[in-house]
């Protein structure tokens, strides 16, 4: 069990007066890495996890309805005891990830939990060997059984690419191998140094000057990341070689068709509505990020634009730094105005340390939201620096959090939502705040900066992710054919970015090497095709809310209050939404579309 937060790449701002940041309080979980609750709850674990074994392995096919309840009982215990401990370990890592105590804590834990767990593999495996009639017959003898339905058809989906016990019980336990390659990863990303104009500066602070007004920042930053990952490329070369062909190991010995069969089984998610979504964005690249790109080309007065120029605000845009209690007040308001329980749901991360806001030294770069276990609460993590994009990371952020604590009743092992839903509620904070600040556009130019921002922020989570799954989906086939250089690897993510940017842009040299830092690709393969997922899913969803507000509001929140109980189209049906309709996907595409037209409008 590991903790997998979640990873936005939202470039961000310059710093300013940006009042007091949050920091985080972990004593939630736990007091410190030294406090008697926590030796207590890995004693109670070594334990609980042995006396598990001993009563169950071999047995689960002659439990009855009420035995088989305990034991999934015992086992979601087991779940929220270890998730408990990892979260803790995982966030203060994540609060400094160079600092070797926090690094040494992390990776005893892990150990010791993957040690302790080792003993649980077989219950999998053995709830794949029942045959279905018979879970049937126990479900109708026991609704609380039946209750758990769900999470046992998802663990079941993995039978056909089941190993043997021994296997299965060898690849948990090399499980901690693989995560080190992550933890290194991590650690050289949040140690590399970067000089701009006489100041070092970490990787946040590096990519928040490609946001910057003035082009000669931008294009210092721009070269300044392309020179230092290049000293690093070999280092990351590395780290995805051995990751992708670990991957590929354990898909060939459990005979996965395909390199991304494992996140579409893990995200509850049929293969075909993912290619019908790949295809729906990259079919629609000419009339979104092309056409957009041409129009900023000639906002920007530029004959060419160039990497550095991607997420430039507009020339008429004002430079203004928000500071934190602004920011907060013009999500809250999004928040309160769609229903008042949402403001009441968001207000506890604001006030009782669950938001880590400040960029600091040897924090880790993005954000994410990370639902610890369902007796706590959520923490958020942000590099706040106080652009209006910082804001709506913020509000996206907030989202999960808000999804995260609704759907903490369904208890361990109902509450975790696939990637693929797990976006819903994040990208609809996002529009909710969109739109309160659009409403509140007191004229044409400060209308145009506002849909501007909107159109790249949403090429940014559904042109450019497509971009990056279809680069994995190359590397990943291309590393099954041996080892691929620094070289290689840059002329498939070349490969994706001409057609995905579009004509306006040239590519510097050096731009090569800007797949490095992605974590996605490390952490969690082809995780990036939920954020699009996830946007096409919300356009939908608003265009809907639009239509007829009445009684939405109820809806989406029992949709965010069923976690991972339910399967996608379950969950939209209510809706009149079907994703495994193709043309859903166009309808989501066309808000974006809708947007450049009116922003196209006014230039006549």
């Amino acid at each position: 069990m590991t903790i997998k937060p979640v990873f936005d790449a939202h470039e961000q701002g310059s710093a300013g007066n940006l009042g007091d940041l949050p920091e985080w309080n972990l004593d939630d979980l736990y007091t410190g890495e030294n406090a008697p609750e926590l030796k207590r709850d890995l004693d109670w674990l070594e334990e609980a996890c042995a006396a598990f074994a001993v009563d169950y392995e071999g047995k689960l096919a002659d439990l009855d309805a009420e035995g088989l309840l305990d034991c999934i009982r015992r086992d979601e215990r087991i779940s929220g005891i270890a998730g408990r401990i990892m979260s803790f370990a995982g966030l203060r890592y994540h609060q400094k990830s160079t600092d070797a105590s926090r690094t040494k804590f992390l990776s005893d834990c892990q150990e010791k939990i993957t040690t302790y767990t080792t003993p649980l593999v077989f219950f999998s495996l053995e709830l794949n060997r029942l045959e279905e009639d018979h879970l049937k017959t126990l479900y109708a003898q026991n609704a609380d059984l039946a209750r758990y339905a769900p999470v046992l058809r998802r663990i079941r989906a993995m039978q056909p690419y089941q190993l043997s016990d021994e296997l299965e019980k060898f690849l948990h336990d090399l499980g901690v191998v693989g995560d080190a390659w992550e933890r290194l990863f991590d650690e050289t990303i949040a140690g590399l140094t970067f000089h701009v104009d006489g100041e070092e500066l970490g990787i946040e602070g590096t990519l928040n000057l490609l946001t910057e007004q003035d082009r000669e920042p931008r294009e210092a930053a721009a070269r300044e990341l392309a020179r230092v990952f290049g000293e690093n490329i070999r280092t990351f070369a590395r780290v995805h070689n051995t990751a992708t062909k670990e991957k590929e190991v354990i898909d060939r010995w459990r005979g996965m068709p395909t390199p991304q069969t494992g996140r579409h089984l893990s995200n509850d998610v049929e293969p075909e509505v993912v290619e019908a979504l790949r295809n729906a964005v990259v079919n629609a690249y000419p009339k979104l990020s092309h056409r957009y790109y041409e129009l900023k080309r000639k906002w920007l007065g530029l004959e060419r634009m160039q990497v550095w120029d991607r997420n430039a605000p507009l020339p008429i845009e004002t430079k203004k730094t928000i500071d934190w209690p602004t920011a907060r007040g013009m999500v809250m308001e999004a928040y309160a105005g769609f229903d008042p329980r949402m403001g009441d749901l968001a207000t506890p991360f604001f006030d009782k340390g669950w938001i880590d806001a400040g960029v600091k030294p040897g924090k880790a770069p993005g954000a994410f939201a990370h639902p610890t276990v369902t007796d706590v609460h959520p923490y958020v993590m942000l590099n706040y620096l106080g652009k209006p994009r910082d804001v709506m990371t913020l509000a996206h952020e907030l989202g999960h959090g808000v999804h995260q604590v609704l759907a903490a009743d369904q208890g361990e092992l109902l509450s975790s939502t696939p990637l693929t839903l797990a976006e819903t509620a994040s990208v609809f904070g996002e529009m909710l705040t969109f739109r309160r600040m659009l409403d509140g556009a007191t004229n044409d130019t400060e209308r145009k900066v506002l849909l501007a921002g909107k159109v790249e922020d949403m090429i940014n989570t559904v042109v450019r992710q497509i971009a990056f799954y279809d680069f994995e989906c190359k590397l990943h086939d291309a590393r099954r054919g041996g080892e691929l250089t620094p070289e290689d690897i840059g002329a498939l993510w070349m490969s994706v970015q001409g057609e995905s940017l579009g004509p306006a842009f040239d590519f510097m040299d050096g731009y090569e090497h800007f797949w490095a830092y992605i974590p996605h690709f490390v952490h969690s393969p082809f995780y990036v095709y939920a954020y699009a997922f996830g946007d096409g899913l919300v356009n939908a969803l608003y265009a809907v809310y639009e239509e007829n507000p009445e009684g939405f509001q109820d809806k989406y929140f029992d949709m965010l209050r069923a976690g991972g109980s339910k399967h996608h189209s379950e969950l939209l049906a209510p809706f009149g939404l079907d994703a495994t309709d193709p043309a859903f996907w166009d309808k989501g595409l066309s808000m974006i579309s809708s947007f450049i037209d009116e922003l196209e409008a006014m230039e006549d």
